[in-house]
């Protein structure tokens, strides 16, 4: 019913009862326009005119300046509420989830507006979270996930190496794959949170540097047969102490090896982001105990886990065995075998006959392994619940060691992390009957000389599942970058973007079909150093449940005199100016046979 000038307040005010908080209390009505200046109005009252209604809550007042603005100000604190104690209680448990997932996802907005390497600032090729006293992952923002299924590895094995030595404003940095790290481009920075002295939690940030040394620019050599080939390891190094950010130190380890940082100014930028970044979850904690008491919170830090671990448990129970086998282009083969116990709600995966470790860098270390199978039972979980060590509880993994998924140091590892990783879910998810097999690589592409690095990941198609097609273009599974764009990538860098586009009819037919791939052509107008490392162009994307497969990849170089180069899947070349590199990347297999 529409307001009349017969329904407004007069002058004067009047009595009425207003219902607020629970119940009714008595309130005054005022004519907006008839508040004198510098008068004020306690709550409860409603203040009115032909345009909008005004409600003053008990433990508020309202007053009008000479300007005759409106300011409403808080006369009584805050009512606190009932205390949050530890004991579980559903409503308090979704908040934790949310506050802890919130604070990892304002380290990572941190991470993006501070850092200087366009891999971190526009690719966003970084994961933060949060992890408890022991170093178990509690919860993350949705960034890499191949990062966060192994960051608490990391974080495991500094609290083992130096946790009798840390201390308040101290900070780490750590890559070492055969502790904890993926690879070496992949710098994890952890800082210890404490209360006093006492150690409460952690924070971590891992993000892909341009360069950290190695035999080709952007530390991804496709031809790679010892880690020390890709660059410099580095094994809980103290970032920060006191602190006091160790800068000279850093650039001394920089610049030591055999192949040393390329742009060792680029990467203390960044470290120097990371650790803002983690400064600013250390603060975050901190309130959070300030408001809820530090019993609260690590109580809900184990709630989280738990009630993750419930989640998987019931997926468990709804799973049968399943067994596939994946092979790689090389010719190595991951097999995986699912058993599951639906009484006990528990799985074995058994890797059990994959392939030995090989010469080759396709080697994944065990955490990348962990990181995969977390994904993938994460994944089966509809509900939305933080990604964390919780998901593993009901999960027993078993891998071979000196396989290709536990394979020995100096071994080499880079393809490991974006490739084998790729194949390793997209083998679990097929022996669940889960979805079909997405484009299996990363299609990485390097390219660089002394003064510049880029490296990207480029997009393809996933998989189709029961009841979906398969998505196209897209990043899937293990990474979730982006591309640059194509404005900064040209600003940065003398290349030039010819065409990026859908690979139409890259995806697998099925009842329900597989995503397209795409095709990327990339001119290069300087001299450059370019390596190609990927999967998935002497295999294909495999179909489920009578689905056909995907198309593979194919790569190349157009020199400038127009003759044409092929490129394996794992290759290097010089380029120089006007050659173009075409990439095209594979498409999803699809699901159920075609119609």
């Amino acid at each position: 019913m529409a307001q009349t000038a017969d329904d407004l307040p007069g002058a004067a005010p009047t009595a009425t009862v207003m219902y607020t908080r629970g119940g009714p209390m008595p309130a005054t009505v005022q004519a907006l326009g008839a508040l004198p200046v510098g008068e004020t109005v306690p709550g409860p009252a409603i203040l009115a005119d032909p345009y909008a209604t005004i409600v003053v809550e008990p433990g508020w007042e309202a007053a009008r300046d000479r300007d005759g603005v409106l300011s409403l100000r808080r006369v009584t604190p805050r009512d606190s509420g009932p205390a949050v104690g530890t004991s579980v209680d559903p409503v308090t448990l979704e908040v934790f989830n949310n506050l802890f997932m919130s604070i990892a996802e304002q380290m990572g907005y941190s991470l993006q507006n501070t850092a200087h390497s366009v891999n971190i600032k526009e690719r966003l090729d970084f994961s933060c979270a949060i992890f408890d006293a022991d170093g178990n992952l509690v919860a993350n923002a949705p960034h890499i996930p191949v990062h966060l299924g192994s960051m608490s590895e990391s974080v495991r094995e500094l609290v083992a190496a130096r946790g009798h030595e840390m201390r308040p404003g101290d900070v780490y940095a750590l890559n070492a794959p055969y502790a904890g790290g993926t690879h070496l481009p992949d710098i994890t920075v952890v800082t210890p949170v404490f209360d006093r002295n006492r150690l409460i939690f952690f924070v971590g940030s891992r993000g892909h540097h341009a360069d950290i040394g190695g035999t080709s620019p952007g530390s991804m050599p496709s031809d790679s047969r010892s880690i020390l080939d890709e660059g410099l390891v580095i094994s809980n190094f103290l970032l920060v102490r006191d602190g006091r950010f160790r800068e000279q130190e850093l650039r001394a380890l920089l610049g030591s090896g055999r192949y040393p940082a390329r742009a060792p100014d680029r990467n203390v930028a960044d470290f120097r982001a990371q650790i803002a970044a983690n400064q600013k979850g250390v603060g975050e904690l901190t309130r959070l105990v300030s408001r809820y008491s530090l019993a609260t919170v690590h109580a809900y830090m184990k709630h989280v886990q738990d009630n993750a671990e419930e989640h998987v448990r019931r997926v468990i129970s709804t799973l049968s065995d399943g067994y596939h086998e994946a092979t790689l282009d090389g010719g190595a083969s991951i097999r995986v075998e699912v058993r599951v116990d639906r009484d006990a709600r528990e799985a074995v995966v058994d890797f059990t006959g994959t392939s030995p470790q090989l010469p080759t860098n396709f080697n994944a270390p065990h955490a990348i392994t962990r990181a995969a199978v977390l994904y993938v039972f994460r994944c089966l979980v509809s509900d939305d619940i933080p990604l964390n060590d919780g998901c593993l509880i009901p999960i027993t993994i078993r891998l071979p060691p000196g396989s290709l998924l536990d394979p020995e140091y100096p071994a080499a590892v880079v393809a490991g992390n974006v490739e084998t990783s790729q194949v390793i879910t997209d083998a679990l998810l097929a022996a669940t009957g889960a979805l079909a097999n997405s484009q299996g690589t990363m299609n990485n592409l390097t390219f660089g000389n002394a003064e510049l690095q880029y490296y990207e990941t480029i997009a393809g198609g996933t998989g189709a599942g029961d009841g979906f097609h398969g998505a196209s273009a897209v990043q899937s599974h293990m990474t979730n970058s982006r591309l640059t764009d194509p404005e900064i990538l040209e600003l940065r860098y003398p290349v030039r973007v010819d065409r990026f586009s859908v690979r139409q009819g890259s995806g697998g037919a099925g009842r329900w079909s597989g995503g397209e791939g795409t095709r990327r052509e990339l001119r290069f107008l300087d001299d450059m150093t370019v390596s190609l490392l990927s999967n998935r162009r002497l295999t294909v994307p495999e179909g489920l449940a009578g689905g056909e497969a995907a198309a593979a990849g194919q790569a190349w170089v157009i020199r400038a005199d127009g003759t044409t180069q092929p490129l394996s899947g794992c290759d290097h070349t010089q380029v120089h100016r006007g050659d173009v590199i075409c990439i095209l990347t594979p498409g999803g297999g699809g699901y159920g046979p075609p119609d």
